[in-house]
Order: C-alpha cells, then sequence, then structure tokens
C-alpha cells in the first residue's frame, strides 16, 4: 500500500542575489501512511515549511525543486510545475495553515466557503453543498453549525475559524494534509481541542498527516513519528517514543533541553552559544551599577499595589448620544507585586489579564480601584510612574518603529527622561543595552527589518530597560518564538533580575514557560483572580478546579509521544 506522502532527497534551493543559491532544504526524506501523524519539527528557518509547500506544489518562482522525489498517494510530482497526474490540491491535498483569519477570506461567508471548494471540485449544487457543509462543521465540533453557516470568520472564535479551516481542507476526503503550526498562539484549551480533532479525524479517515510545528509539546501529544530539522538538513528521524526520550543528535538534544517543563523548576535553560559572554554580563553589571545609584527598593516594601481593579469596554449605542452595553474586562482584581519578584498572571484569551497590563502601564483608565506604584497611584497617560513601569510587548513586529534606526530608537527614552546629559552618552547607553541583550553593537545602525523575531523581542527588552524601570510589564514576551530562541529571552530575563532587581509582572497562557519563571502565579477567568499561590504550589497541588482542568491540558514532552508510534 502506497504511502499518503513520501519524499525522497527532497532539494530545494532559491536564488541568493549575488549569482549563487540558497539551499532552503538539502536531502531531505521522510515518508507520512495513511493515518498516520509525522511531525515536522524545527525553527524558523529550519526549512521545515519549504518541505510542506513542496508537497503542495507551493515553491514561489525563483525558487525551485533541484532534487529529490516527492510522491503523493504513490503519484510521482513534476518538480518543474508542482503538479502530480490526478492529484488535485483542494481535493486530494488540504491544508491548514498558522492564522485562520488570513485562510478565511472575511467578505463571505463560512457557508460560502466551504461550499465553493465543493461545487467547483465534486460538482455539488448548492443544497448538496449546504448539507455537506452542515456535516463537516459537526465532524470537527462546532457548536450550533446551523447558525454558523451564515456567520462571518470575524465572528467565530480563534478556535472555531481554526476549526473551520480543518473543515475546508476535509471537505473533499483528501489523501494528505498537510498542517502547518496549526496551534501556535491558541489558548491551551482551544489548542488541546485542536490536537484531540487532528487526531481522531486521522485516526477515524485513515488521512495522513504532515505536521509542521516547532512545539514539541504538540509533538508528543498527537503525533507517531518525527523528523527534525536543522539548516535544511533532517538531523533525526523515528518514532515518537524514541527521538523524545532518547535523542540521538546534538541538535536534538539541545533542542528538547531548551522546551520549558511543567513537571519541574530548572534554574536556567541550556541554550549553547547564548548571551553574548564577558561583554554581556558587563554590560548587565553596568545597569545594575545604575539602579543601585537611584537607590534601590526596600524589599519589605510593596512595589505594586492593585486593589479592586475594574476595566469596563462600552460599545457604541445604535444612535449618537445613546450609550451602549458595558462589557467588564476586569472585574474586582486585586494582588500585590514586591521588589525584585517575578508575579505571574496567566489565563485564556479574553480573561483580562492584557488588560491589567495596560491599566498598570498607564495606558487604560480604570472605571473603578486603585493601582499603586510604592504607595502612589498610577496615573492614565502619566504621572510619576511613567518612567518606572516600562512594557515589553507580545509581538515585536509591530512594536518597533520601522522608521527608525535601533540607535536612534533606544537613544529617545534616555534623552527623554534625561538620563544622559549629552547625545554622546545617550548613544554610549544605546550601546551598553545592546551589549546587555545580547546584541552586537553594530547593531544600532540597522532598522527593525534586518533582525530576525527573537533578536528583535531582545530590542524590545533593550527599550524598556532604557528609561531604567523599576518594574517590567512583560505580556507574552515569547509567544510564536522558537523555543532556543525563548529559552535565551528567559535566561535574559532571569539574568537581568539577579543582575538589578528588576521586578517583572509575566504575563502568558503557556503555563510551562510560567513554571520556569515566576515566583507567584494568579490564575485568571472571566475579568476575576481564581487562584493565587506560590508558583511551584499551584503547580504541583492546584486548589482551584480551573487551574486543575488549565494543567491537564498542557501538551507535554516528558510524555514521550502516543504508544510509540
Amino acid at each position: 500500500m502506497s504511502a499518503a506522502l513520501s519524499i525522497e532527497n527532497l532539494r530545494v534551493e532559491y536564488p541568493d542575489g549575488a549569482g549563487g543559491v540558497f539551499v532552503a532544504v538539502d536531502g531531505v526524506s521522510l515518508d507520512v501512511a495513511k493515518g498516520e501523524i509525522h511531525a515536522l519539527v524545527g525553527e524558523s528557518g529550519a526549512g521545515k515549511t519549504t518541505v510542506g509547500n513542496a508537497a503542495m506544489g507551493l515553491i514561489d518562482k525563483p525558487g525551485r525543486i533541484a532534487g529529490g522525489t516527492i510522491r503523493i498517494g504513490g503519484i510521482a510530482v513534476d518538480p518543474a510545475t508542482g503538479e502530480a497526474p490526478g492529484v488535485v490540491r483542494g481535493r486530494d491535498i488540504g491544508a491548514v495553515f498558522q492564522d485562520p483569519m488570513t485562510s478565511l477570506n472575511p467578505l463571505f461567508t463560512i457557508e460560502a466557503q466551504i461550499g465553493e471548494t465543493l461545487r467547483h471540485h465534486l460538482g455539488l449544487d448548492a443544497r448538496a453543498a449546504r448539507e455537506r457543509a452542515l456535516e463537516l462543521l459537526r465532524s470537527v465540533g462546532i457548536p450550533e453549525p446551523e447558525r454558523r453557516l451564515s456567520a462571518y470568520p470575524h465572528q467565530l472564535s480563534g478556535g472555531q475559524r481554526q476549526r473551520v479551516v480543518i473543515a475546508c481542507a476535509l471537505s473533499c476526503a483528501p489523501k494528505l494534509v498537510i498542517a502547518d503550526e496549526p496551534t501556535t498562539a491558541l489558548d491551551v484549551s482551544i489548542q488541546a481541542q485542536i490536537l484531540k480533532l487532528l487526531r481522531d479525524l486521522a485516526d477515524r479517515t485513515g488521512i495522513g498527516l504532515l505536521l509542521v510545528t516547532h512545539n514539541m509539546g504538540v509533538v508528543a501529544e498527537i503525533a507517531d513519528r518525527v523528523t527534525i530539522m536543522h539548516r535544511g538538513k533532517a538531523v533525526e528521524s523515528g518514532t515518537v517514543r524514541d527521538v523524545l526520550a532518547a535523542p540521538q543528535h546534538p541538535y536534538s538534544r539541545a533542542l528538547l533541553g531548551a522546551v520549558p517543563r511543567l513537571d519541574r523548576k530548572l534554574a536556567r535553560f541550556e541554550v549553547p552559544g547564548e548571551g553574548g559572554g564577558d561583554t554581556a554580563q558587563a554590560a548587565r553589571t553596568k545597569i545594575a551599577a545604575q539602579a543601585r545609584d537611584e537607590g534601590q527598593v526596600k524589599v519589605s516594601e510593596k512595589l505594586l499595589e492593585v486593589r479592586d481593579l475594574v476595566v469596563e469596554y462600552r460599545a457604541r449605542g445604535w444612535l449618537p448620544g445613546m450609550k451602549g452595553t458595558a462589557f467588564r474586562a476586569v472585574d474586582g482584581v486585586s494582588f500585590d507585586v514586591a521588589p525584585g519578584e517575578i508575579f505571574g498572571l496567566v489565563g485564556e484569551s479574553g480573561c483580562g489579564k492584557t488588560t491589567v497590563a495596560g491599566a498598570i502601564a498607564g495606558l487604560l483608565k480604570p472605571d473603578a480601584g486603585e493601582i499603586l506604584y510604592r504607595g502612589a497611584p498610577v496615573a492614565a497617560k502619566g504621572g510619576a510612574s511613567r518612567r518606572a513601569i516600562q512594557m515589553i510587548f507580545q509581538d515585536p513586529y509591530s512594536s518597533l518603529n520601522a522608521r527608525l534606526r535601533i540607535g536612534t530608537m533606544l537613544a529617545e527614552p534616555i534623552l527623554f527622561y534625561r538620563l544622559a546629559a549629552t547625545q554622546a552618552e545617550a548613544t554610549e547607553d544605546a550601546a551598553m543595552l545592546l551589549n546587555a541583550v545580547g546584541l552586537p553593537p553594530e547593531a544600532a545602525q540597522r532598522f527593525p527589518h534586518a533582525f530576525s523575531g527573537g533578536q528583535r523581542q531582545r530590542i524590545s527588552i533593550a527599550r524598556a530597560l532604557a528609561a531604567r524601570p523599576r518594574l517590567i510589564v512583560c505580556d507574552e514576551p515569547t509567544s510564536s518564538l522558537d523555543v532556543s530562541v525563548q529559552a535565551q529571552i528567559l535566561n535574559l530575563l532571569k539574568d537581568l533580575r539577579d543582575a538589578n532587581g528588576l521586578t517583572l509582572l509575566f504575563i502568558s497562557h503557556d503555563l510551562a514557560v510560567v513554571r520556569q519563571m515566576c515566583d507567584r502565579v494568579a490564575v485568571m477567568r472571566g475579568g476575576k483572580i481564581v487562584e493565587l499561590r506560590a508558583a511551584d504550589a499551584l503547580f504541583e497541588t492546584p486548589e482551584h478546579a480551573y487551574t486543575r482542568e488549565l494543567l491537564n491540558l498542557v501538551p507535554r514532552p516528558e510524555r514521550h509521544g502516543r504508544n510509540g508510534g
């Protein structure tokens, strides 16, 4: 019986602009059997998405398949065109991409989008297409499918949109589905639903699934086999149990060593070649000295106090002057943060954690309650706490000004808060900040587009440090980063805390990351805190049912896969 997908010695090249070629995929081989989930794992730039695109015939010019073979259901793919005789994309090969909002057309209803595929590939009339679309929505667990058919993508939650994308991929009973990071940035509960759905579909329908991901927990949860890629090459392949329990290649061991664990807390992650060496440590020591010069906060003092915080969002009324209904995003939240503490705030999307962060940073005005920094109220959009409280945002691509050089961006707050007497001193401090976060001084002359996601997040940390704050609010600072880059960022934040007593409010829905970073953790649900305890106690003996539910849903690499593949 032929495999759903068979790839042998695949080579994909792109011109490098200098007369040569960049080899994105170099000699990769793998098979996906029918009913099997084969995970393709690696960091950004490893070539894993290129492998998936080659299988789907989506290599854009001037890229090309320069060698090897691809067979789908035993039928060879023409490397020049990406086509296989008798194999049709959308009918025989389904695709599930990372962001469901970019996969779905915002101008058409769900029924129209699923129905288009059914009418085009299967020749169904409108009535038959509607019935098949309803059946598909039921099969992927969409609640009230009759009502959801007439909805537009923006009217569905993230998990529901991803289920619709999966329904579209399965609409014509394909032989093969390629899922590229289908659960990245989803809440743990929604992620668990999507993973269970993919596993059930593979078992029930016999489709072959190539799962492209960098999340080792996801691999352990649902995959049968795994191939690990590094710099375009497949460095290790085997059953999930064998590879995760006893990785043979040094890169595989390093990759697994950088994965945050939920079962125990590590002092720091082992990441080869991180941190910038002695130069970075010297810069961090200087930052610590600057903090001491300005006077340390007493350990007994409460650095931050949040008391009965309420934040509401009010929709517009139907007529001018008419008040709309209010939605209470944060409902009576209270907690304290001590100097030098890393305080975690966790919960699913919509629980109110980012709204709390915005209020603390002075970006939102509370409707009730108070926020105190060293006993004084935090004023919205200003006040004495403006410099003392800085924020690292989730997306480093949109939080940096694309028109400013990095050096200018870092010097700006230094000059604004008069922390340097001259431009030359501000430039020197900016270079020191780059060293502190493990970037070379010449990075100051470059623009944000010249950096990777992990490097941009380091720049965001440097910019937050430029104002010499006492408290940094970290809102999902490692979301969507590769595991090794994530480990470097987490190590850096810990190093800075240890060097100068920096206090962090760490907001995340990644519970494994929170376990590794935080001293105390508050769990939010529906705008309220349902549990607040020391991190070790919360993760080892959770008291609230919702906390236990969240912990049970987290994919864990230490489970070593399902039945050994």
